[in-house]
């Protein structure tokens, strides 16, 4: 399979530096540009990048010039991990371009022809792409805190049907991007506040999990209330959740549909998909961040203490790695899927519009 041509927007940030880490090697895609602010622009990468991945800096980047976010680029696909208070603009001027886009950050995600996609969950979101005003697209993933919750409630919302969410989060510091939080304040503390989480969780699962008629999604009728706190973990958030259940089970039955529950993804044995999107727990102290998260390459939701909730019907634990699944690996996974599935060809084909090589 020929490679496709991929830039990286905003690629000096956190967000970014994991999209090149997680693209190194990568069998479809390879990274042809680099793009971040104009103060940045026209620098070697090596240069201007205080890398803070546990890998090495890619040698096949070290040395790209990168360009500022207003050049043109050749590259098909873009994947944004640009801080939102720039990325809506720019993210809509390639999309108009011809460009794909596929974005980490929140900016588009509640525009009603934009689709937020977990792959294994609501592929056939993809369809709102194809409809949409660009003579490319945009396709978005979800906040990293909504990210494992909605993984986890898709199963169980199809099976058994889910009327009431009520969760609890334990948020690493990394979610807060390099360098995170101040160490007076996190260090033998936890802070509870963090600035549009609990929003984001509450309206992003929805449409997530809400159904596709025509150009519309319907969301997904249940009520979820998000309570969002920072703690001093580095990587993982982790989430105690109660459900409300329309048809009563048992834990056991839960923990059943949990662990046979695959998607596209799995199907069509794409690289960044994990052999199992969740991973069910079943002894009393588990998952733990720091035993748990990387589990799968941190591709996978993790789930335990599944057990019966005197308030509402079940409650359980969930973990995920918020940098990879709940971001850059969830937006990689996302053009995966998208290429696999045909949609890639399909965008190009879009009204007769050229697209940019690749």
């Amino acid at each position: 399979m020929e490679k496709t041509p991929v830039a990286v927007l905003g690629a000096t940030g956190t967000v970014g530096q994991k999209f090149i880490a997680l693209l190194q090697n990568h069998p479809y895609f390879y990274v042809n540009e680099l793009v971040a602010s104009p103060k940045s622009a026209g620098t070697r990468y090596k240069e201007v990048c205080n890398w803070k991945q546990d890998s090495f800096m890619p040698a096949e980047v070290a040395d790209m010039v990168v360009k500022s976010s207003d050049e043109d680029l050749e590259s098909l696909i873009l994947f944004s991990g640009m801080d939102s208070q720039a990325a809506g603009p720019i993210e809509e001027t390639y999309a108009n371009r011809g460009h794909l886009v596929v974005s980490n950050a929140k900016n588009h995600r509640m525009d009603p022809d934009v689709p937020i996609i977990i792959p294994e969950v609501n592929s056939d979101h993809f369809d709102m792409v194809l409809r949409q005003k660009y003579a490319g697209g945009i396709i978005t993933n979800s906040n990293c805190s909504t990210m494992f919750l909605a993984m986890v409630l898709a199963p169980i919302q199809k099976a058994f049907g889910v009327h009431t969410v009520h969760v609890t989060t334990m948020q690493a510091i990394s979610g807060a991007g390099y360098p995170g939080v101040p160490s007076m304040d996190i260090l033998g503390n936890v802070i509870p506040f963090i600035g549009g989480e609990e929003e984001k969780m509450e309206t992003e699962t929805k449409k997530i999990l809400g159904t596709l008629r025509g150009e519309t999604i319907l969301d997904a009728e249940m009520t979820i209330s998000a309570q969002c706190n920072r703690v001093p973990v580095f990587d993982g958030h982790t989430e105690s959740v109660s459900l409300g259940l329309h048809e009563k089970a048992s834990p056991e039955e839960i923990m059943a549909v949990l662990e046979a529950f695959t998607g596209p993804p799995q199907e069509l044995s794409l690289p960044s998909a994990p052999e199992k999107p969740i991973l069910v727990f079943r002894e009393d102290n588990r998952p733990q961040p720091a035993r748990d998260v990387w589990k799968n390459a941190g591709m996978s939701a993790c789930a335990g203490r599944i057990r019966p909730c005197p308030v509402l019907d079940i409650k359980m634990v969930i973990l995920g790695h918020n940098t990879v699944r709940g971001a850059a690996g969830a937006a990689i996974l996302n053009a995966e899927t998208f290429v696999e599935m045909g949609y890639l060809k399909a965008l190009r084909e879009k009204d007769s519009l050229p697209v940019c090589s690749g």
